[in-house]
């Protein structure tokens, strides 16, 4: 009788486990359905969307749209291909990260370990300007870049999303520092190791889960911006997304619809392959973050 019991237990348990499969696959495919339209419709001719619909598969496979999206002929004063915004973007990305990712690491040290007056107050006014809404800090940010010479420019750009990002990044170390041996800190001093020794030896190297997480949301972050790009940059100057923009307004008569859908999977692709490199590690780190915390 208890192992009849058990049996149908199992069975249940194994049906249970299959139809859980079976709504998650079900919410994977209707999630990934827009990524297959533009997959799908970037490599077909015009013809083909605007006359057999978007969701078929192509009859003719072609990386013309492709090939347009990502360069073009230059018309009027500005290319309409992405290619030299991609590089604008990663000009103003790489140091935008590595800048407020060293900054959070320095600031969560130093609220962590190097404790002074008021220092939960300054954690605190740093924590609240994660919060402000991108639109209010436009006119006090245009005056500031103005007023520093750098309106319209690549350094501009990452020096905006550099402060943007410092609270961000600063209470992602904060919080991963918070439980680290803070013995380890003193004897270091008695030994006579000064500020930055401690940090460059001792925290920084145990920093790699909560530096990718840091990384990633940076990113992800300024890379997708589209707001600053289009306040703060102009003409060749943009980054991509704002270049993406351009190109979708770009088209006069029929709306290339294949080379658009090719042009957002250029925008979209260094994000999508920074996850699927590092995500795991983004997770751990966040777990370890967590707990930390």
């Amino acid at each position: 009788m208890a192992a009849a019991t058990q049996d149908s237990a199992i069975r249940t348990g194994r049906v249970t486990r299959t139809l859980i499969y079976l709504v998650l696959i079900l919410f994977a495919l209707f999630y990934m359905l827009p990524l297959y339209v533009m997959m799908v419709n970037s490599v077909k001719p015009l013809s083909e969307i605007t006359g057999g619909g978007m969701m078929s598969l192509p009859d003719v496979w072609t990386i013309e749209p492709w090939k347009k999206a990502w360069s073009t002929a230059q018309i009027g004063v500005e290319p309409t291909g992405l290619r030299p915004y991609f590089w604008n973007s990663i000009s103003m990305v790489v140091p935008a990260v590595a800048i407020s990712t060293v900054l959070g690491a320095l600031n969560g040290y130093v609220l962590t370990k190097w404790r002074f007056r008021y220092d939960t107050i300054l954690f605190g006014l740093m924590l609240f300007a994660c919060f402000i809404p991108f639109q209010i800090v436009l006119i006090p940010m245009a005056a500031v870049l103005g007023f520093l010479g750098l309106a319209g420019s690549t350094a501009g750009l990452v020096l905006v999303h550099v402060v943007y990002g410092i609270g961000f990044s600063t209470l992602y170390f904060r919080n991963y520092y918070a439980v680290f041996p803070t013995e380890l800190v003193r004897a270091a001093q008695i030994d006579g190791a000064g500020f930055f020794q401690i940090f460059w030896r001792i925290l920084l190297p145990s920093s790699g889960p909560i530096a990718v997480v840091c990384i990633i949301w940076q990113f992800t972050n300024i890379w997708n911006d589209f707001l600053f790009g289009a306040s703060f940059a102009s003409g060749n100057g943009a980054p991509m997304t704002v270049a993406l923009n351009n190109l979708v307004q770009s088209s006069t008569g029929v709306k290339e619809y294949n080379v658009h859908f090719a042009g957002a999977i250029l925008a979209a692709l260094p994000t999508l392959l920074v996850y699927i490199v590092a995500g795991r590690y983004f997770v751990r780190g966040l777990m370890a973050g967590s707990v930390k915390g």
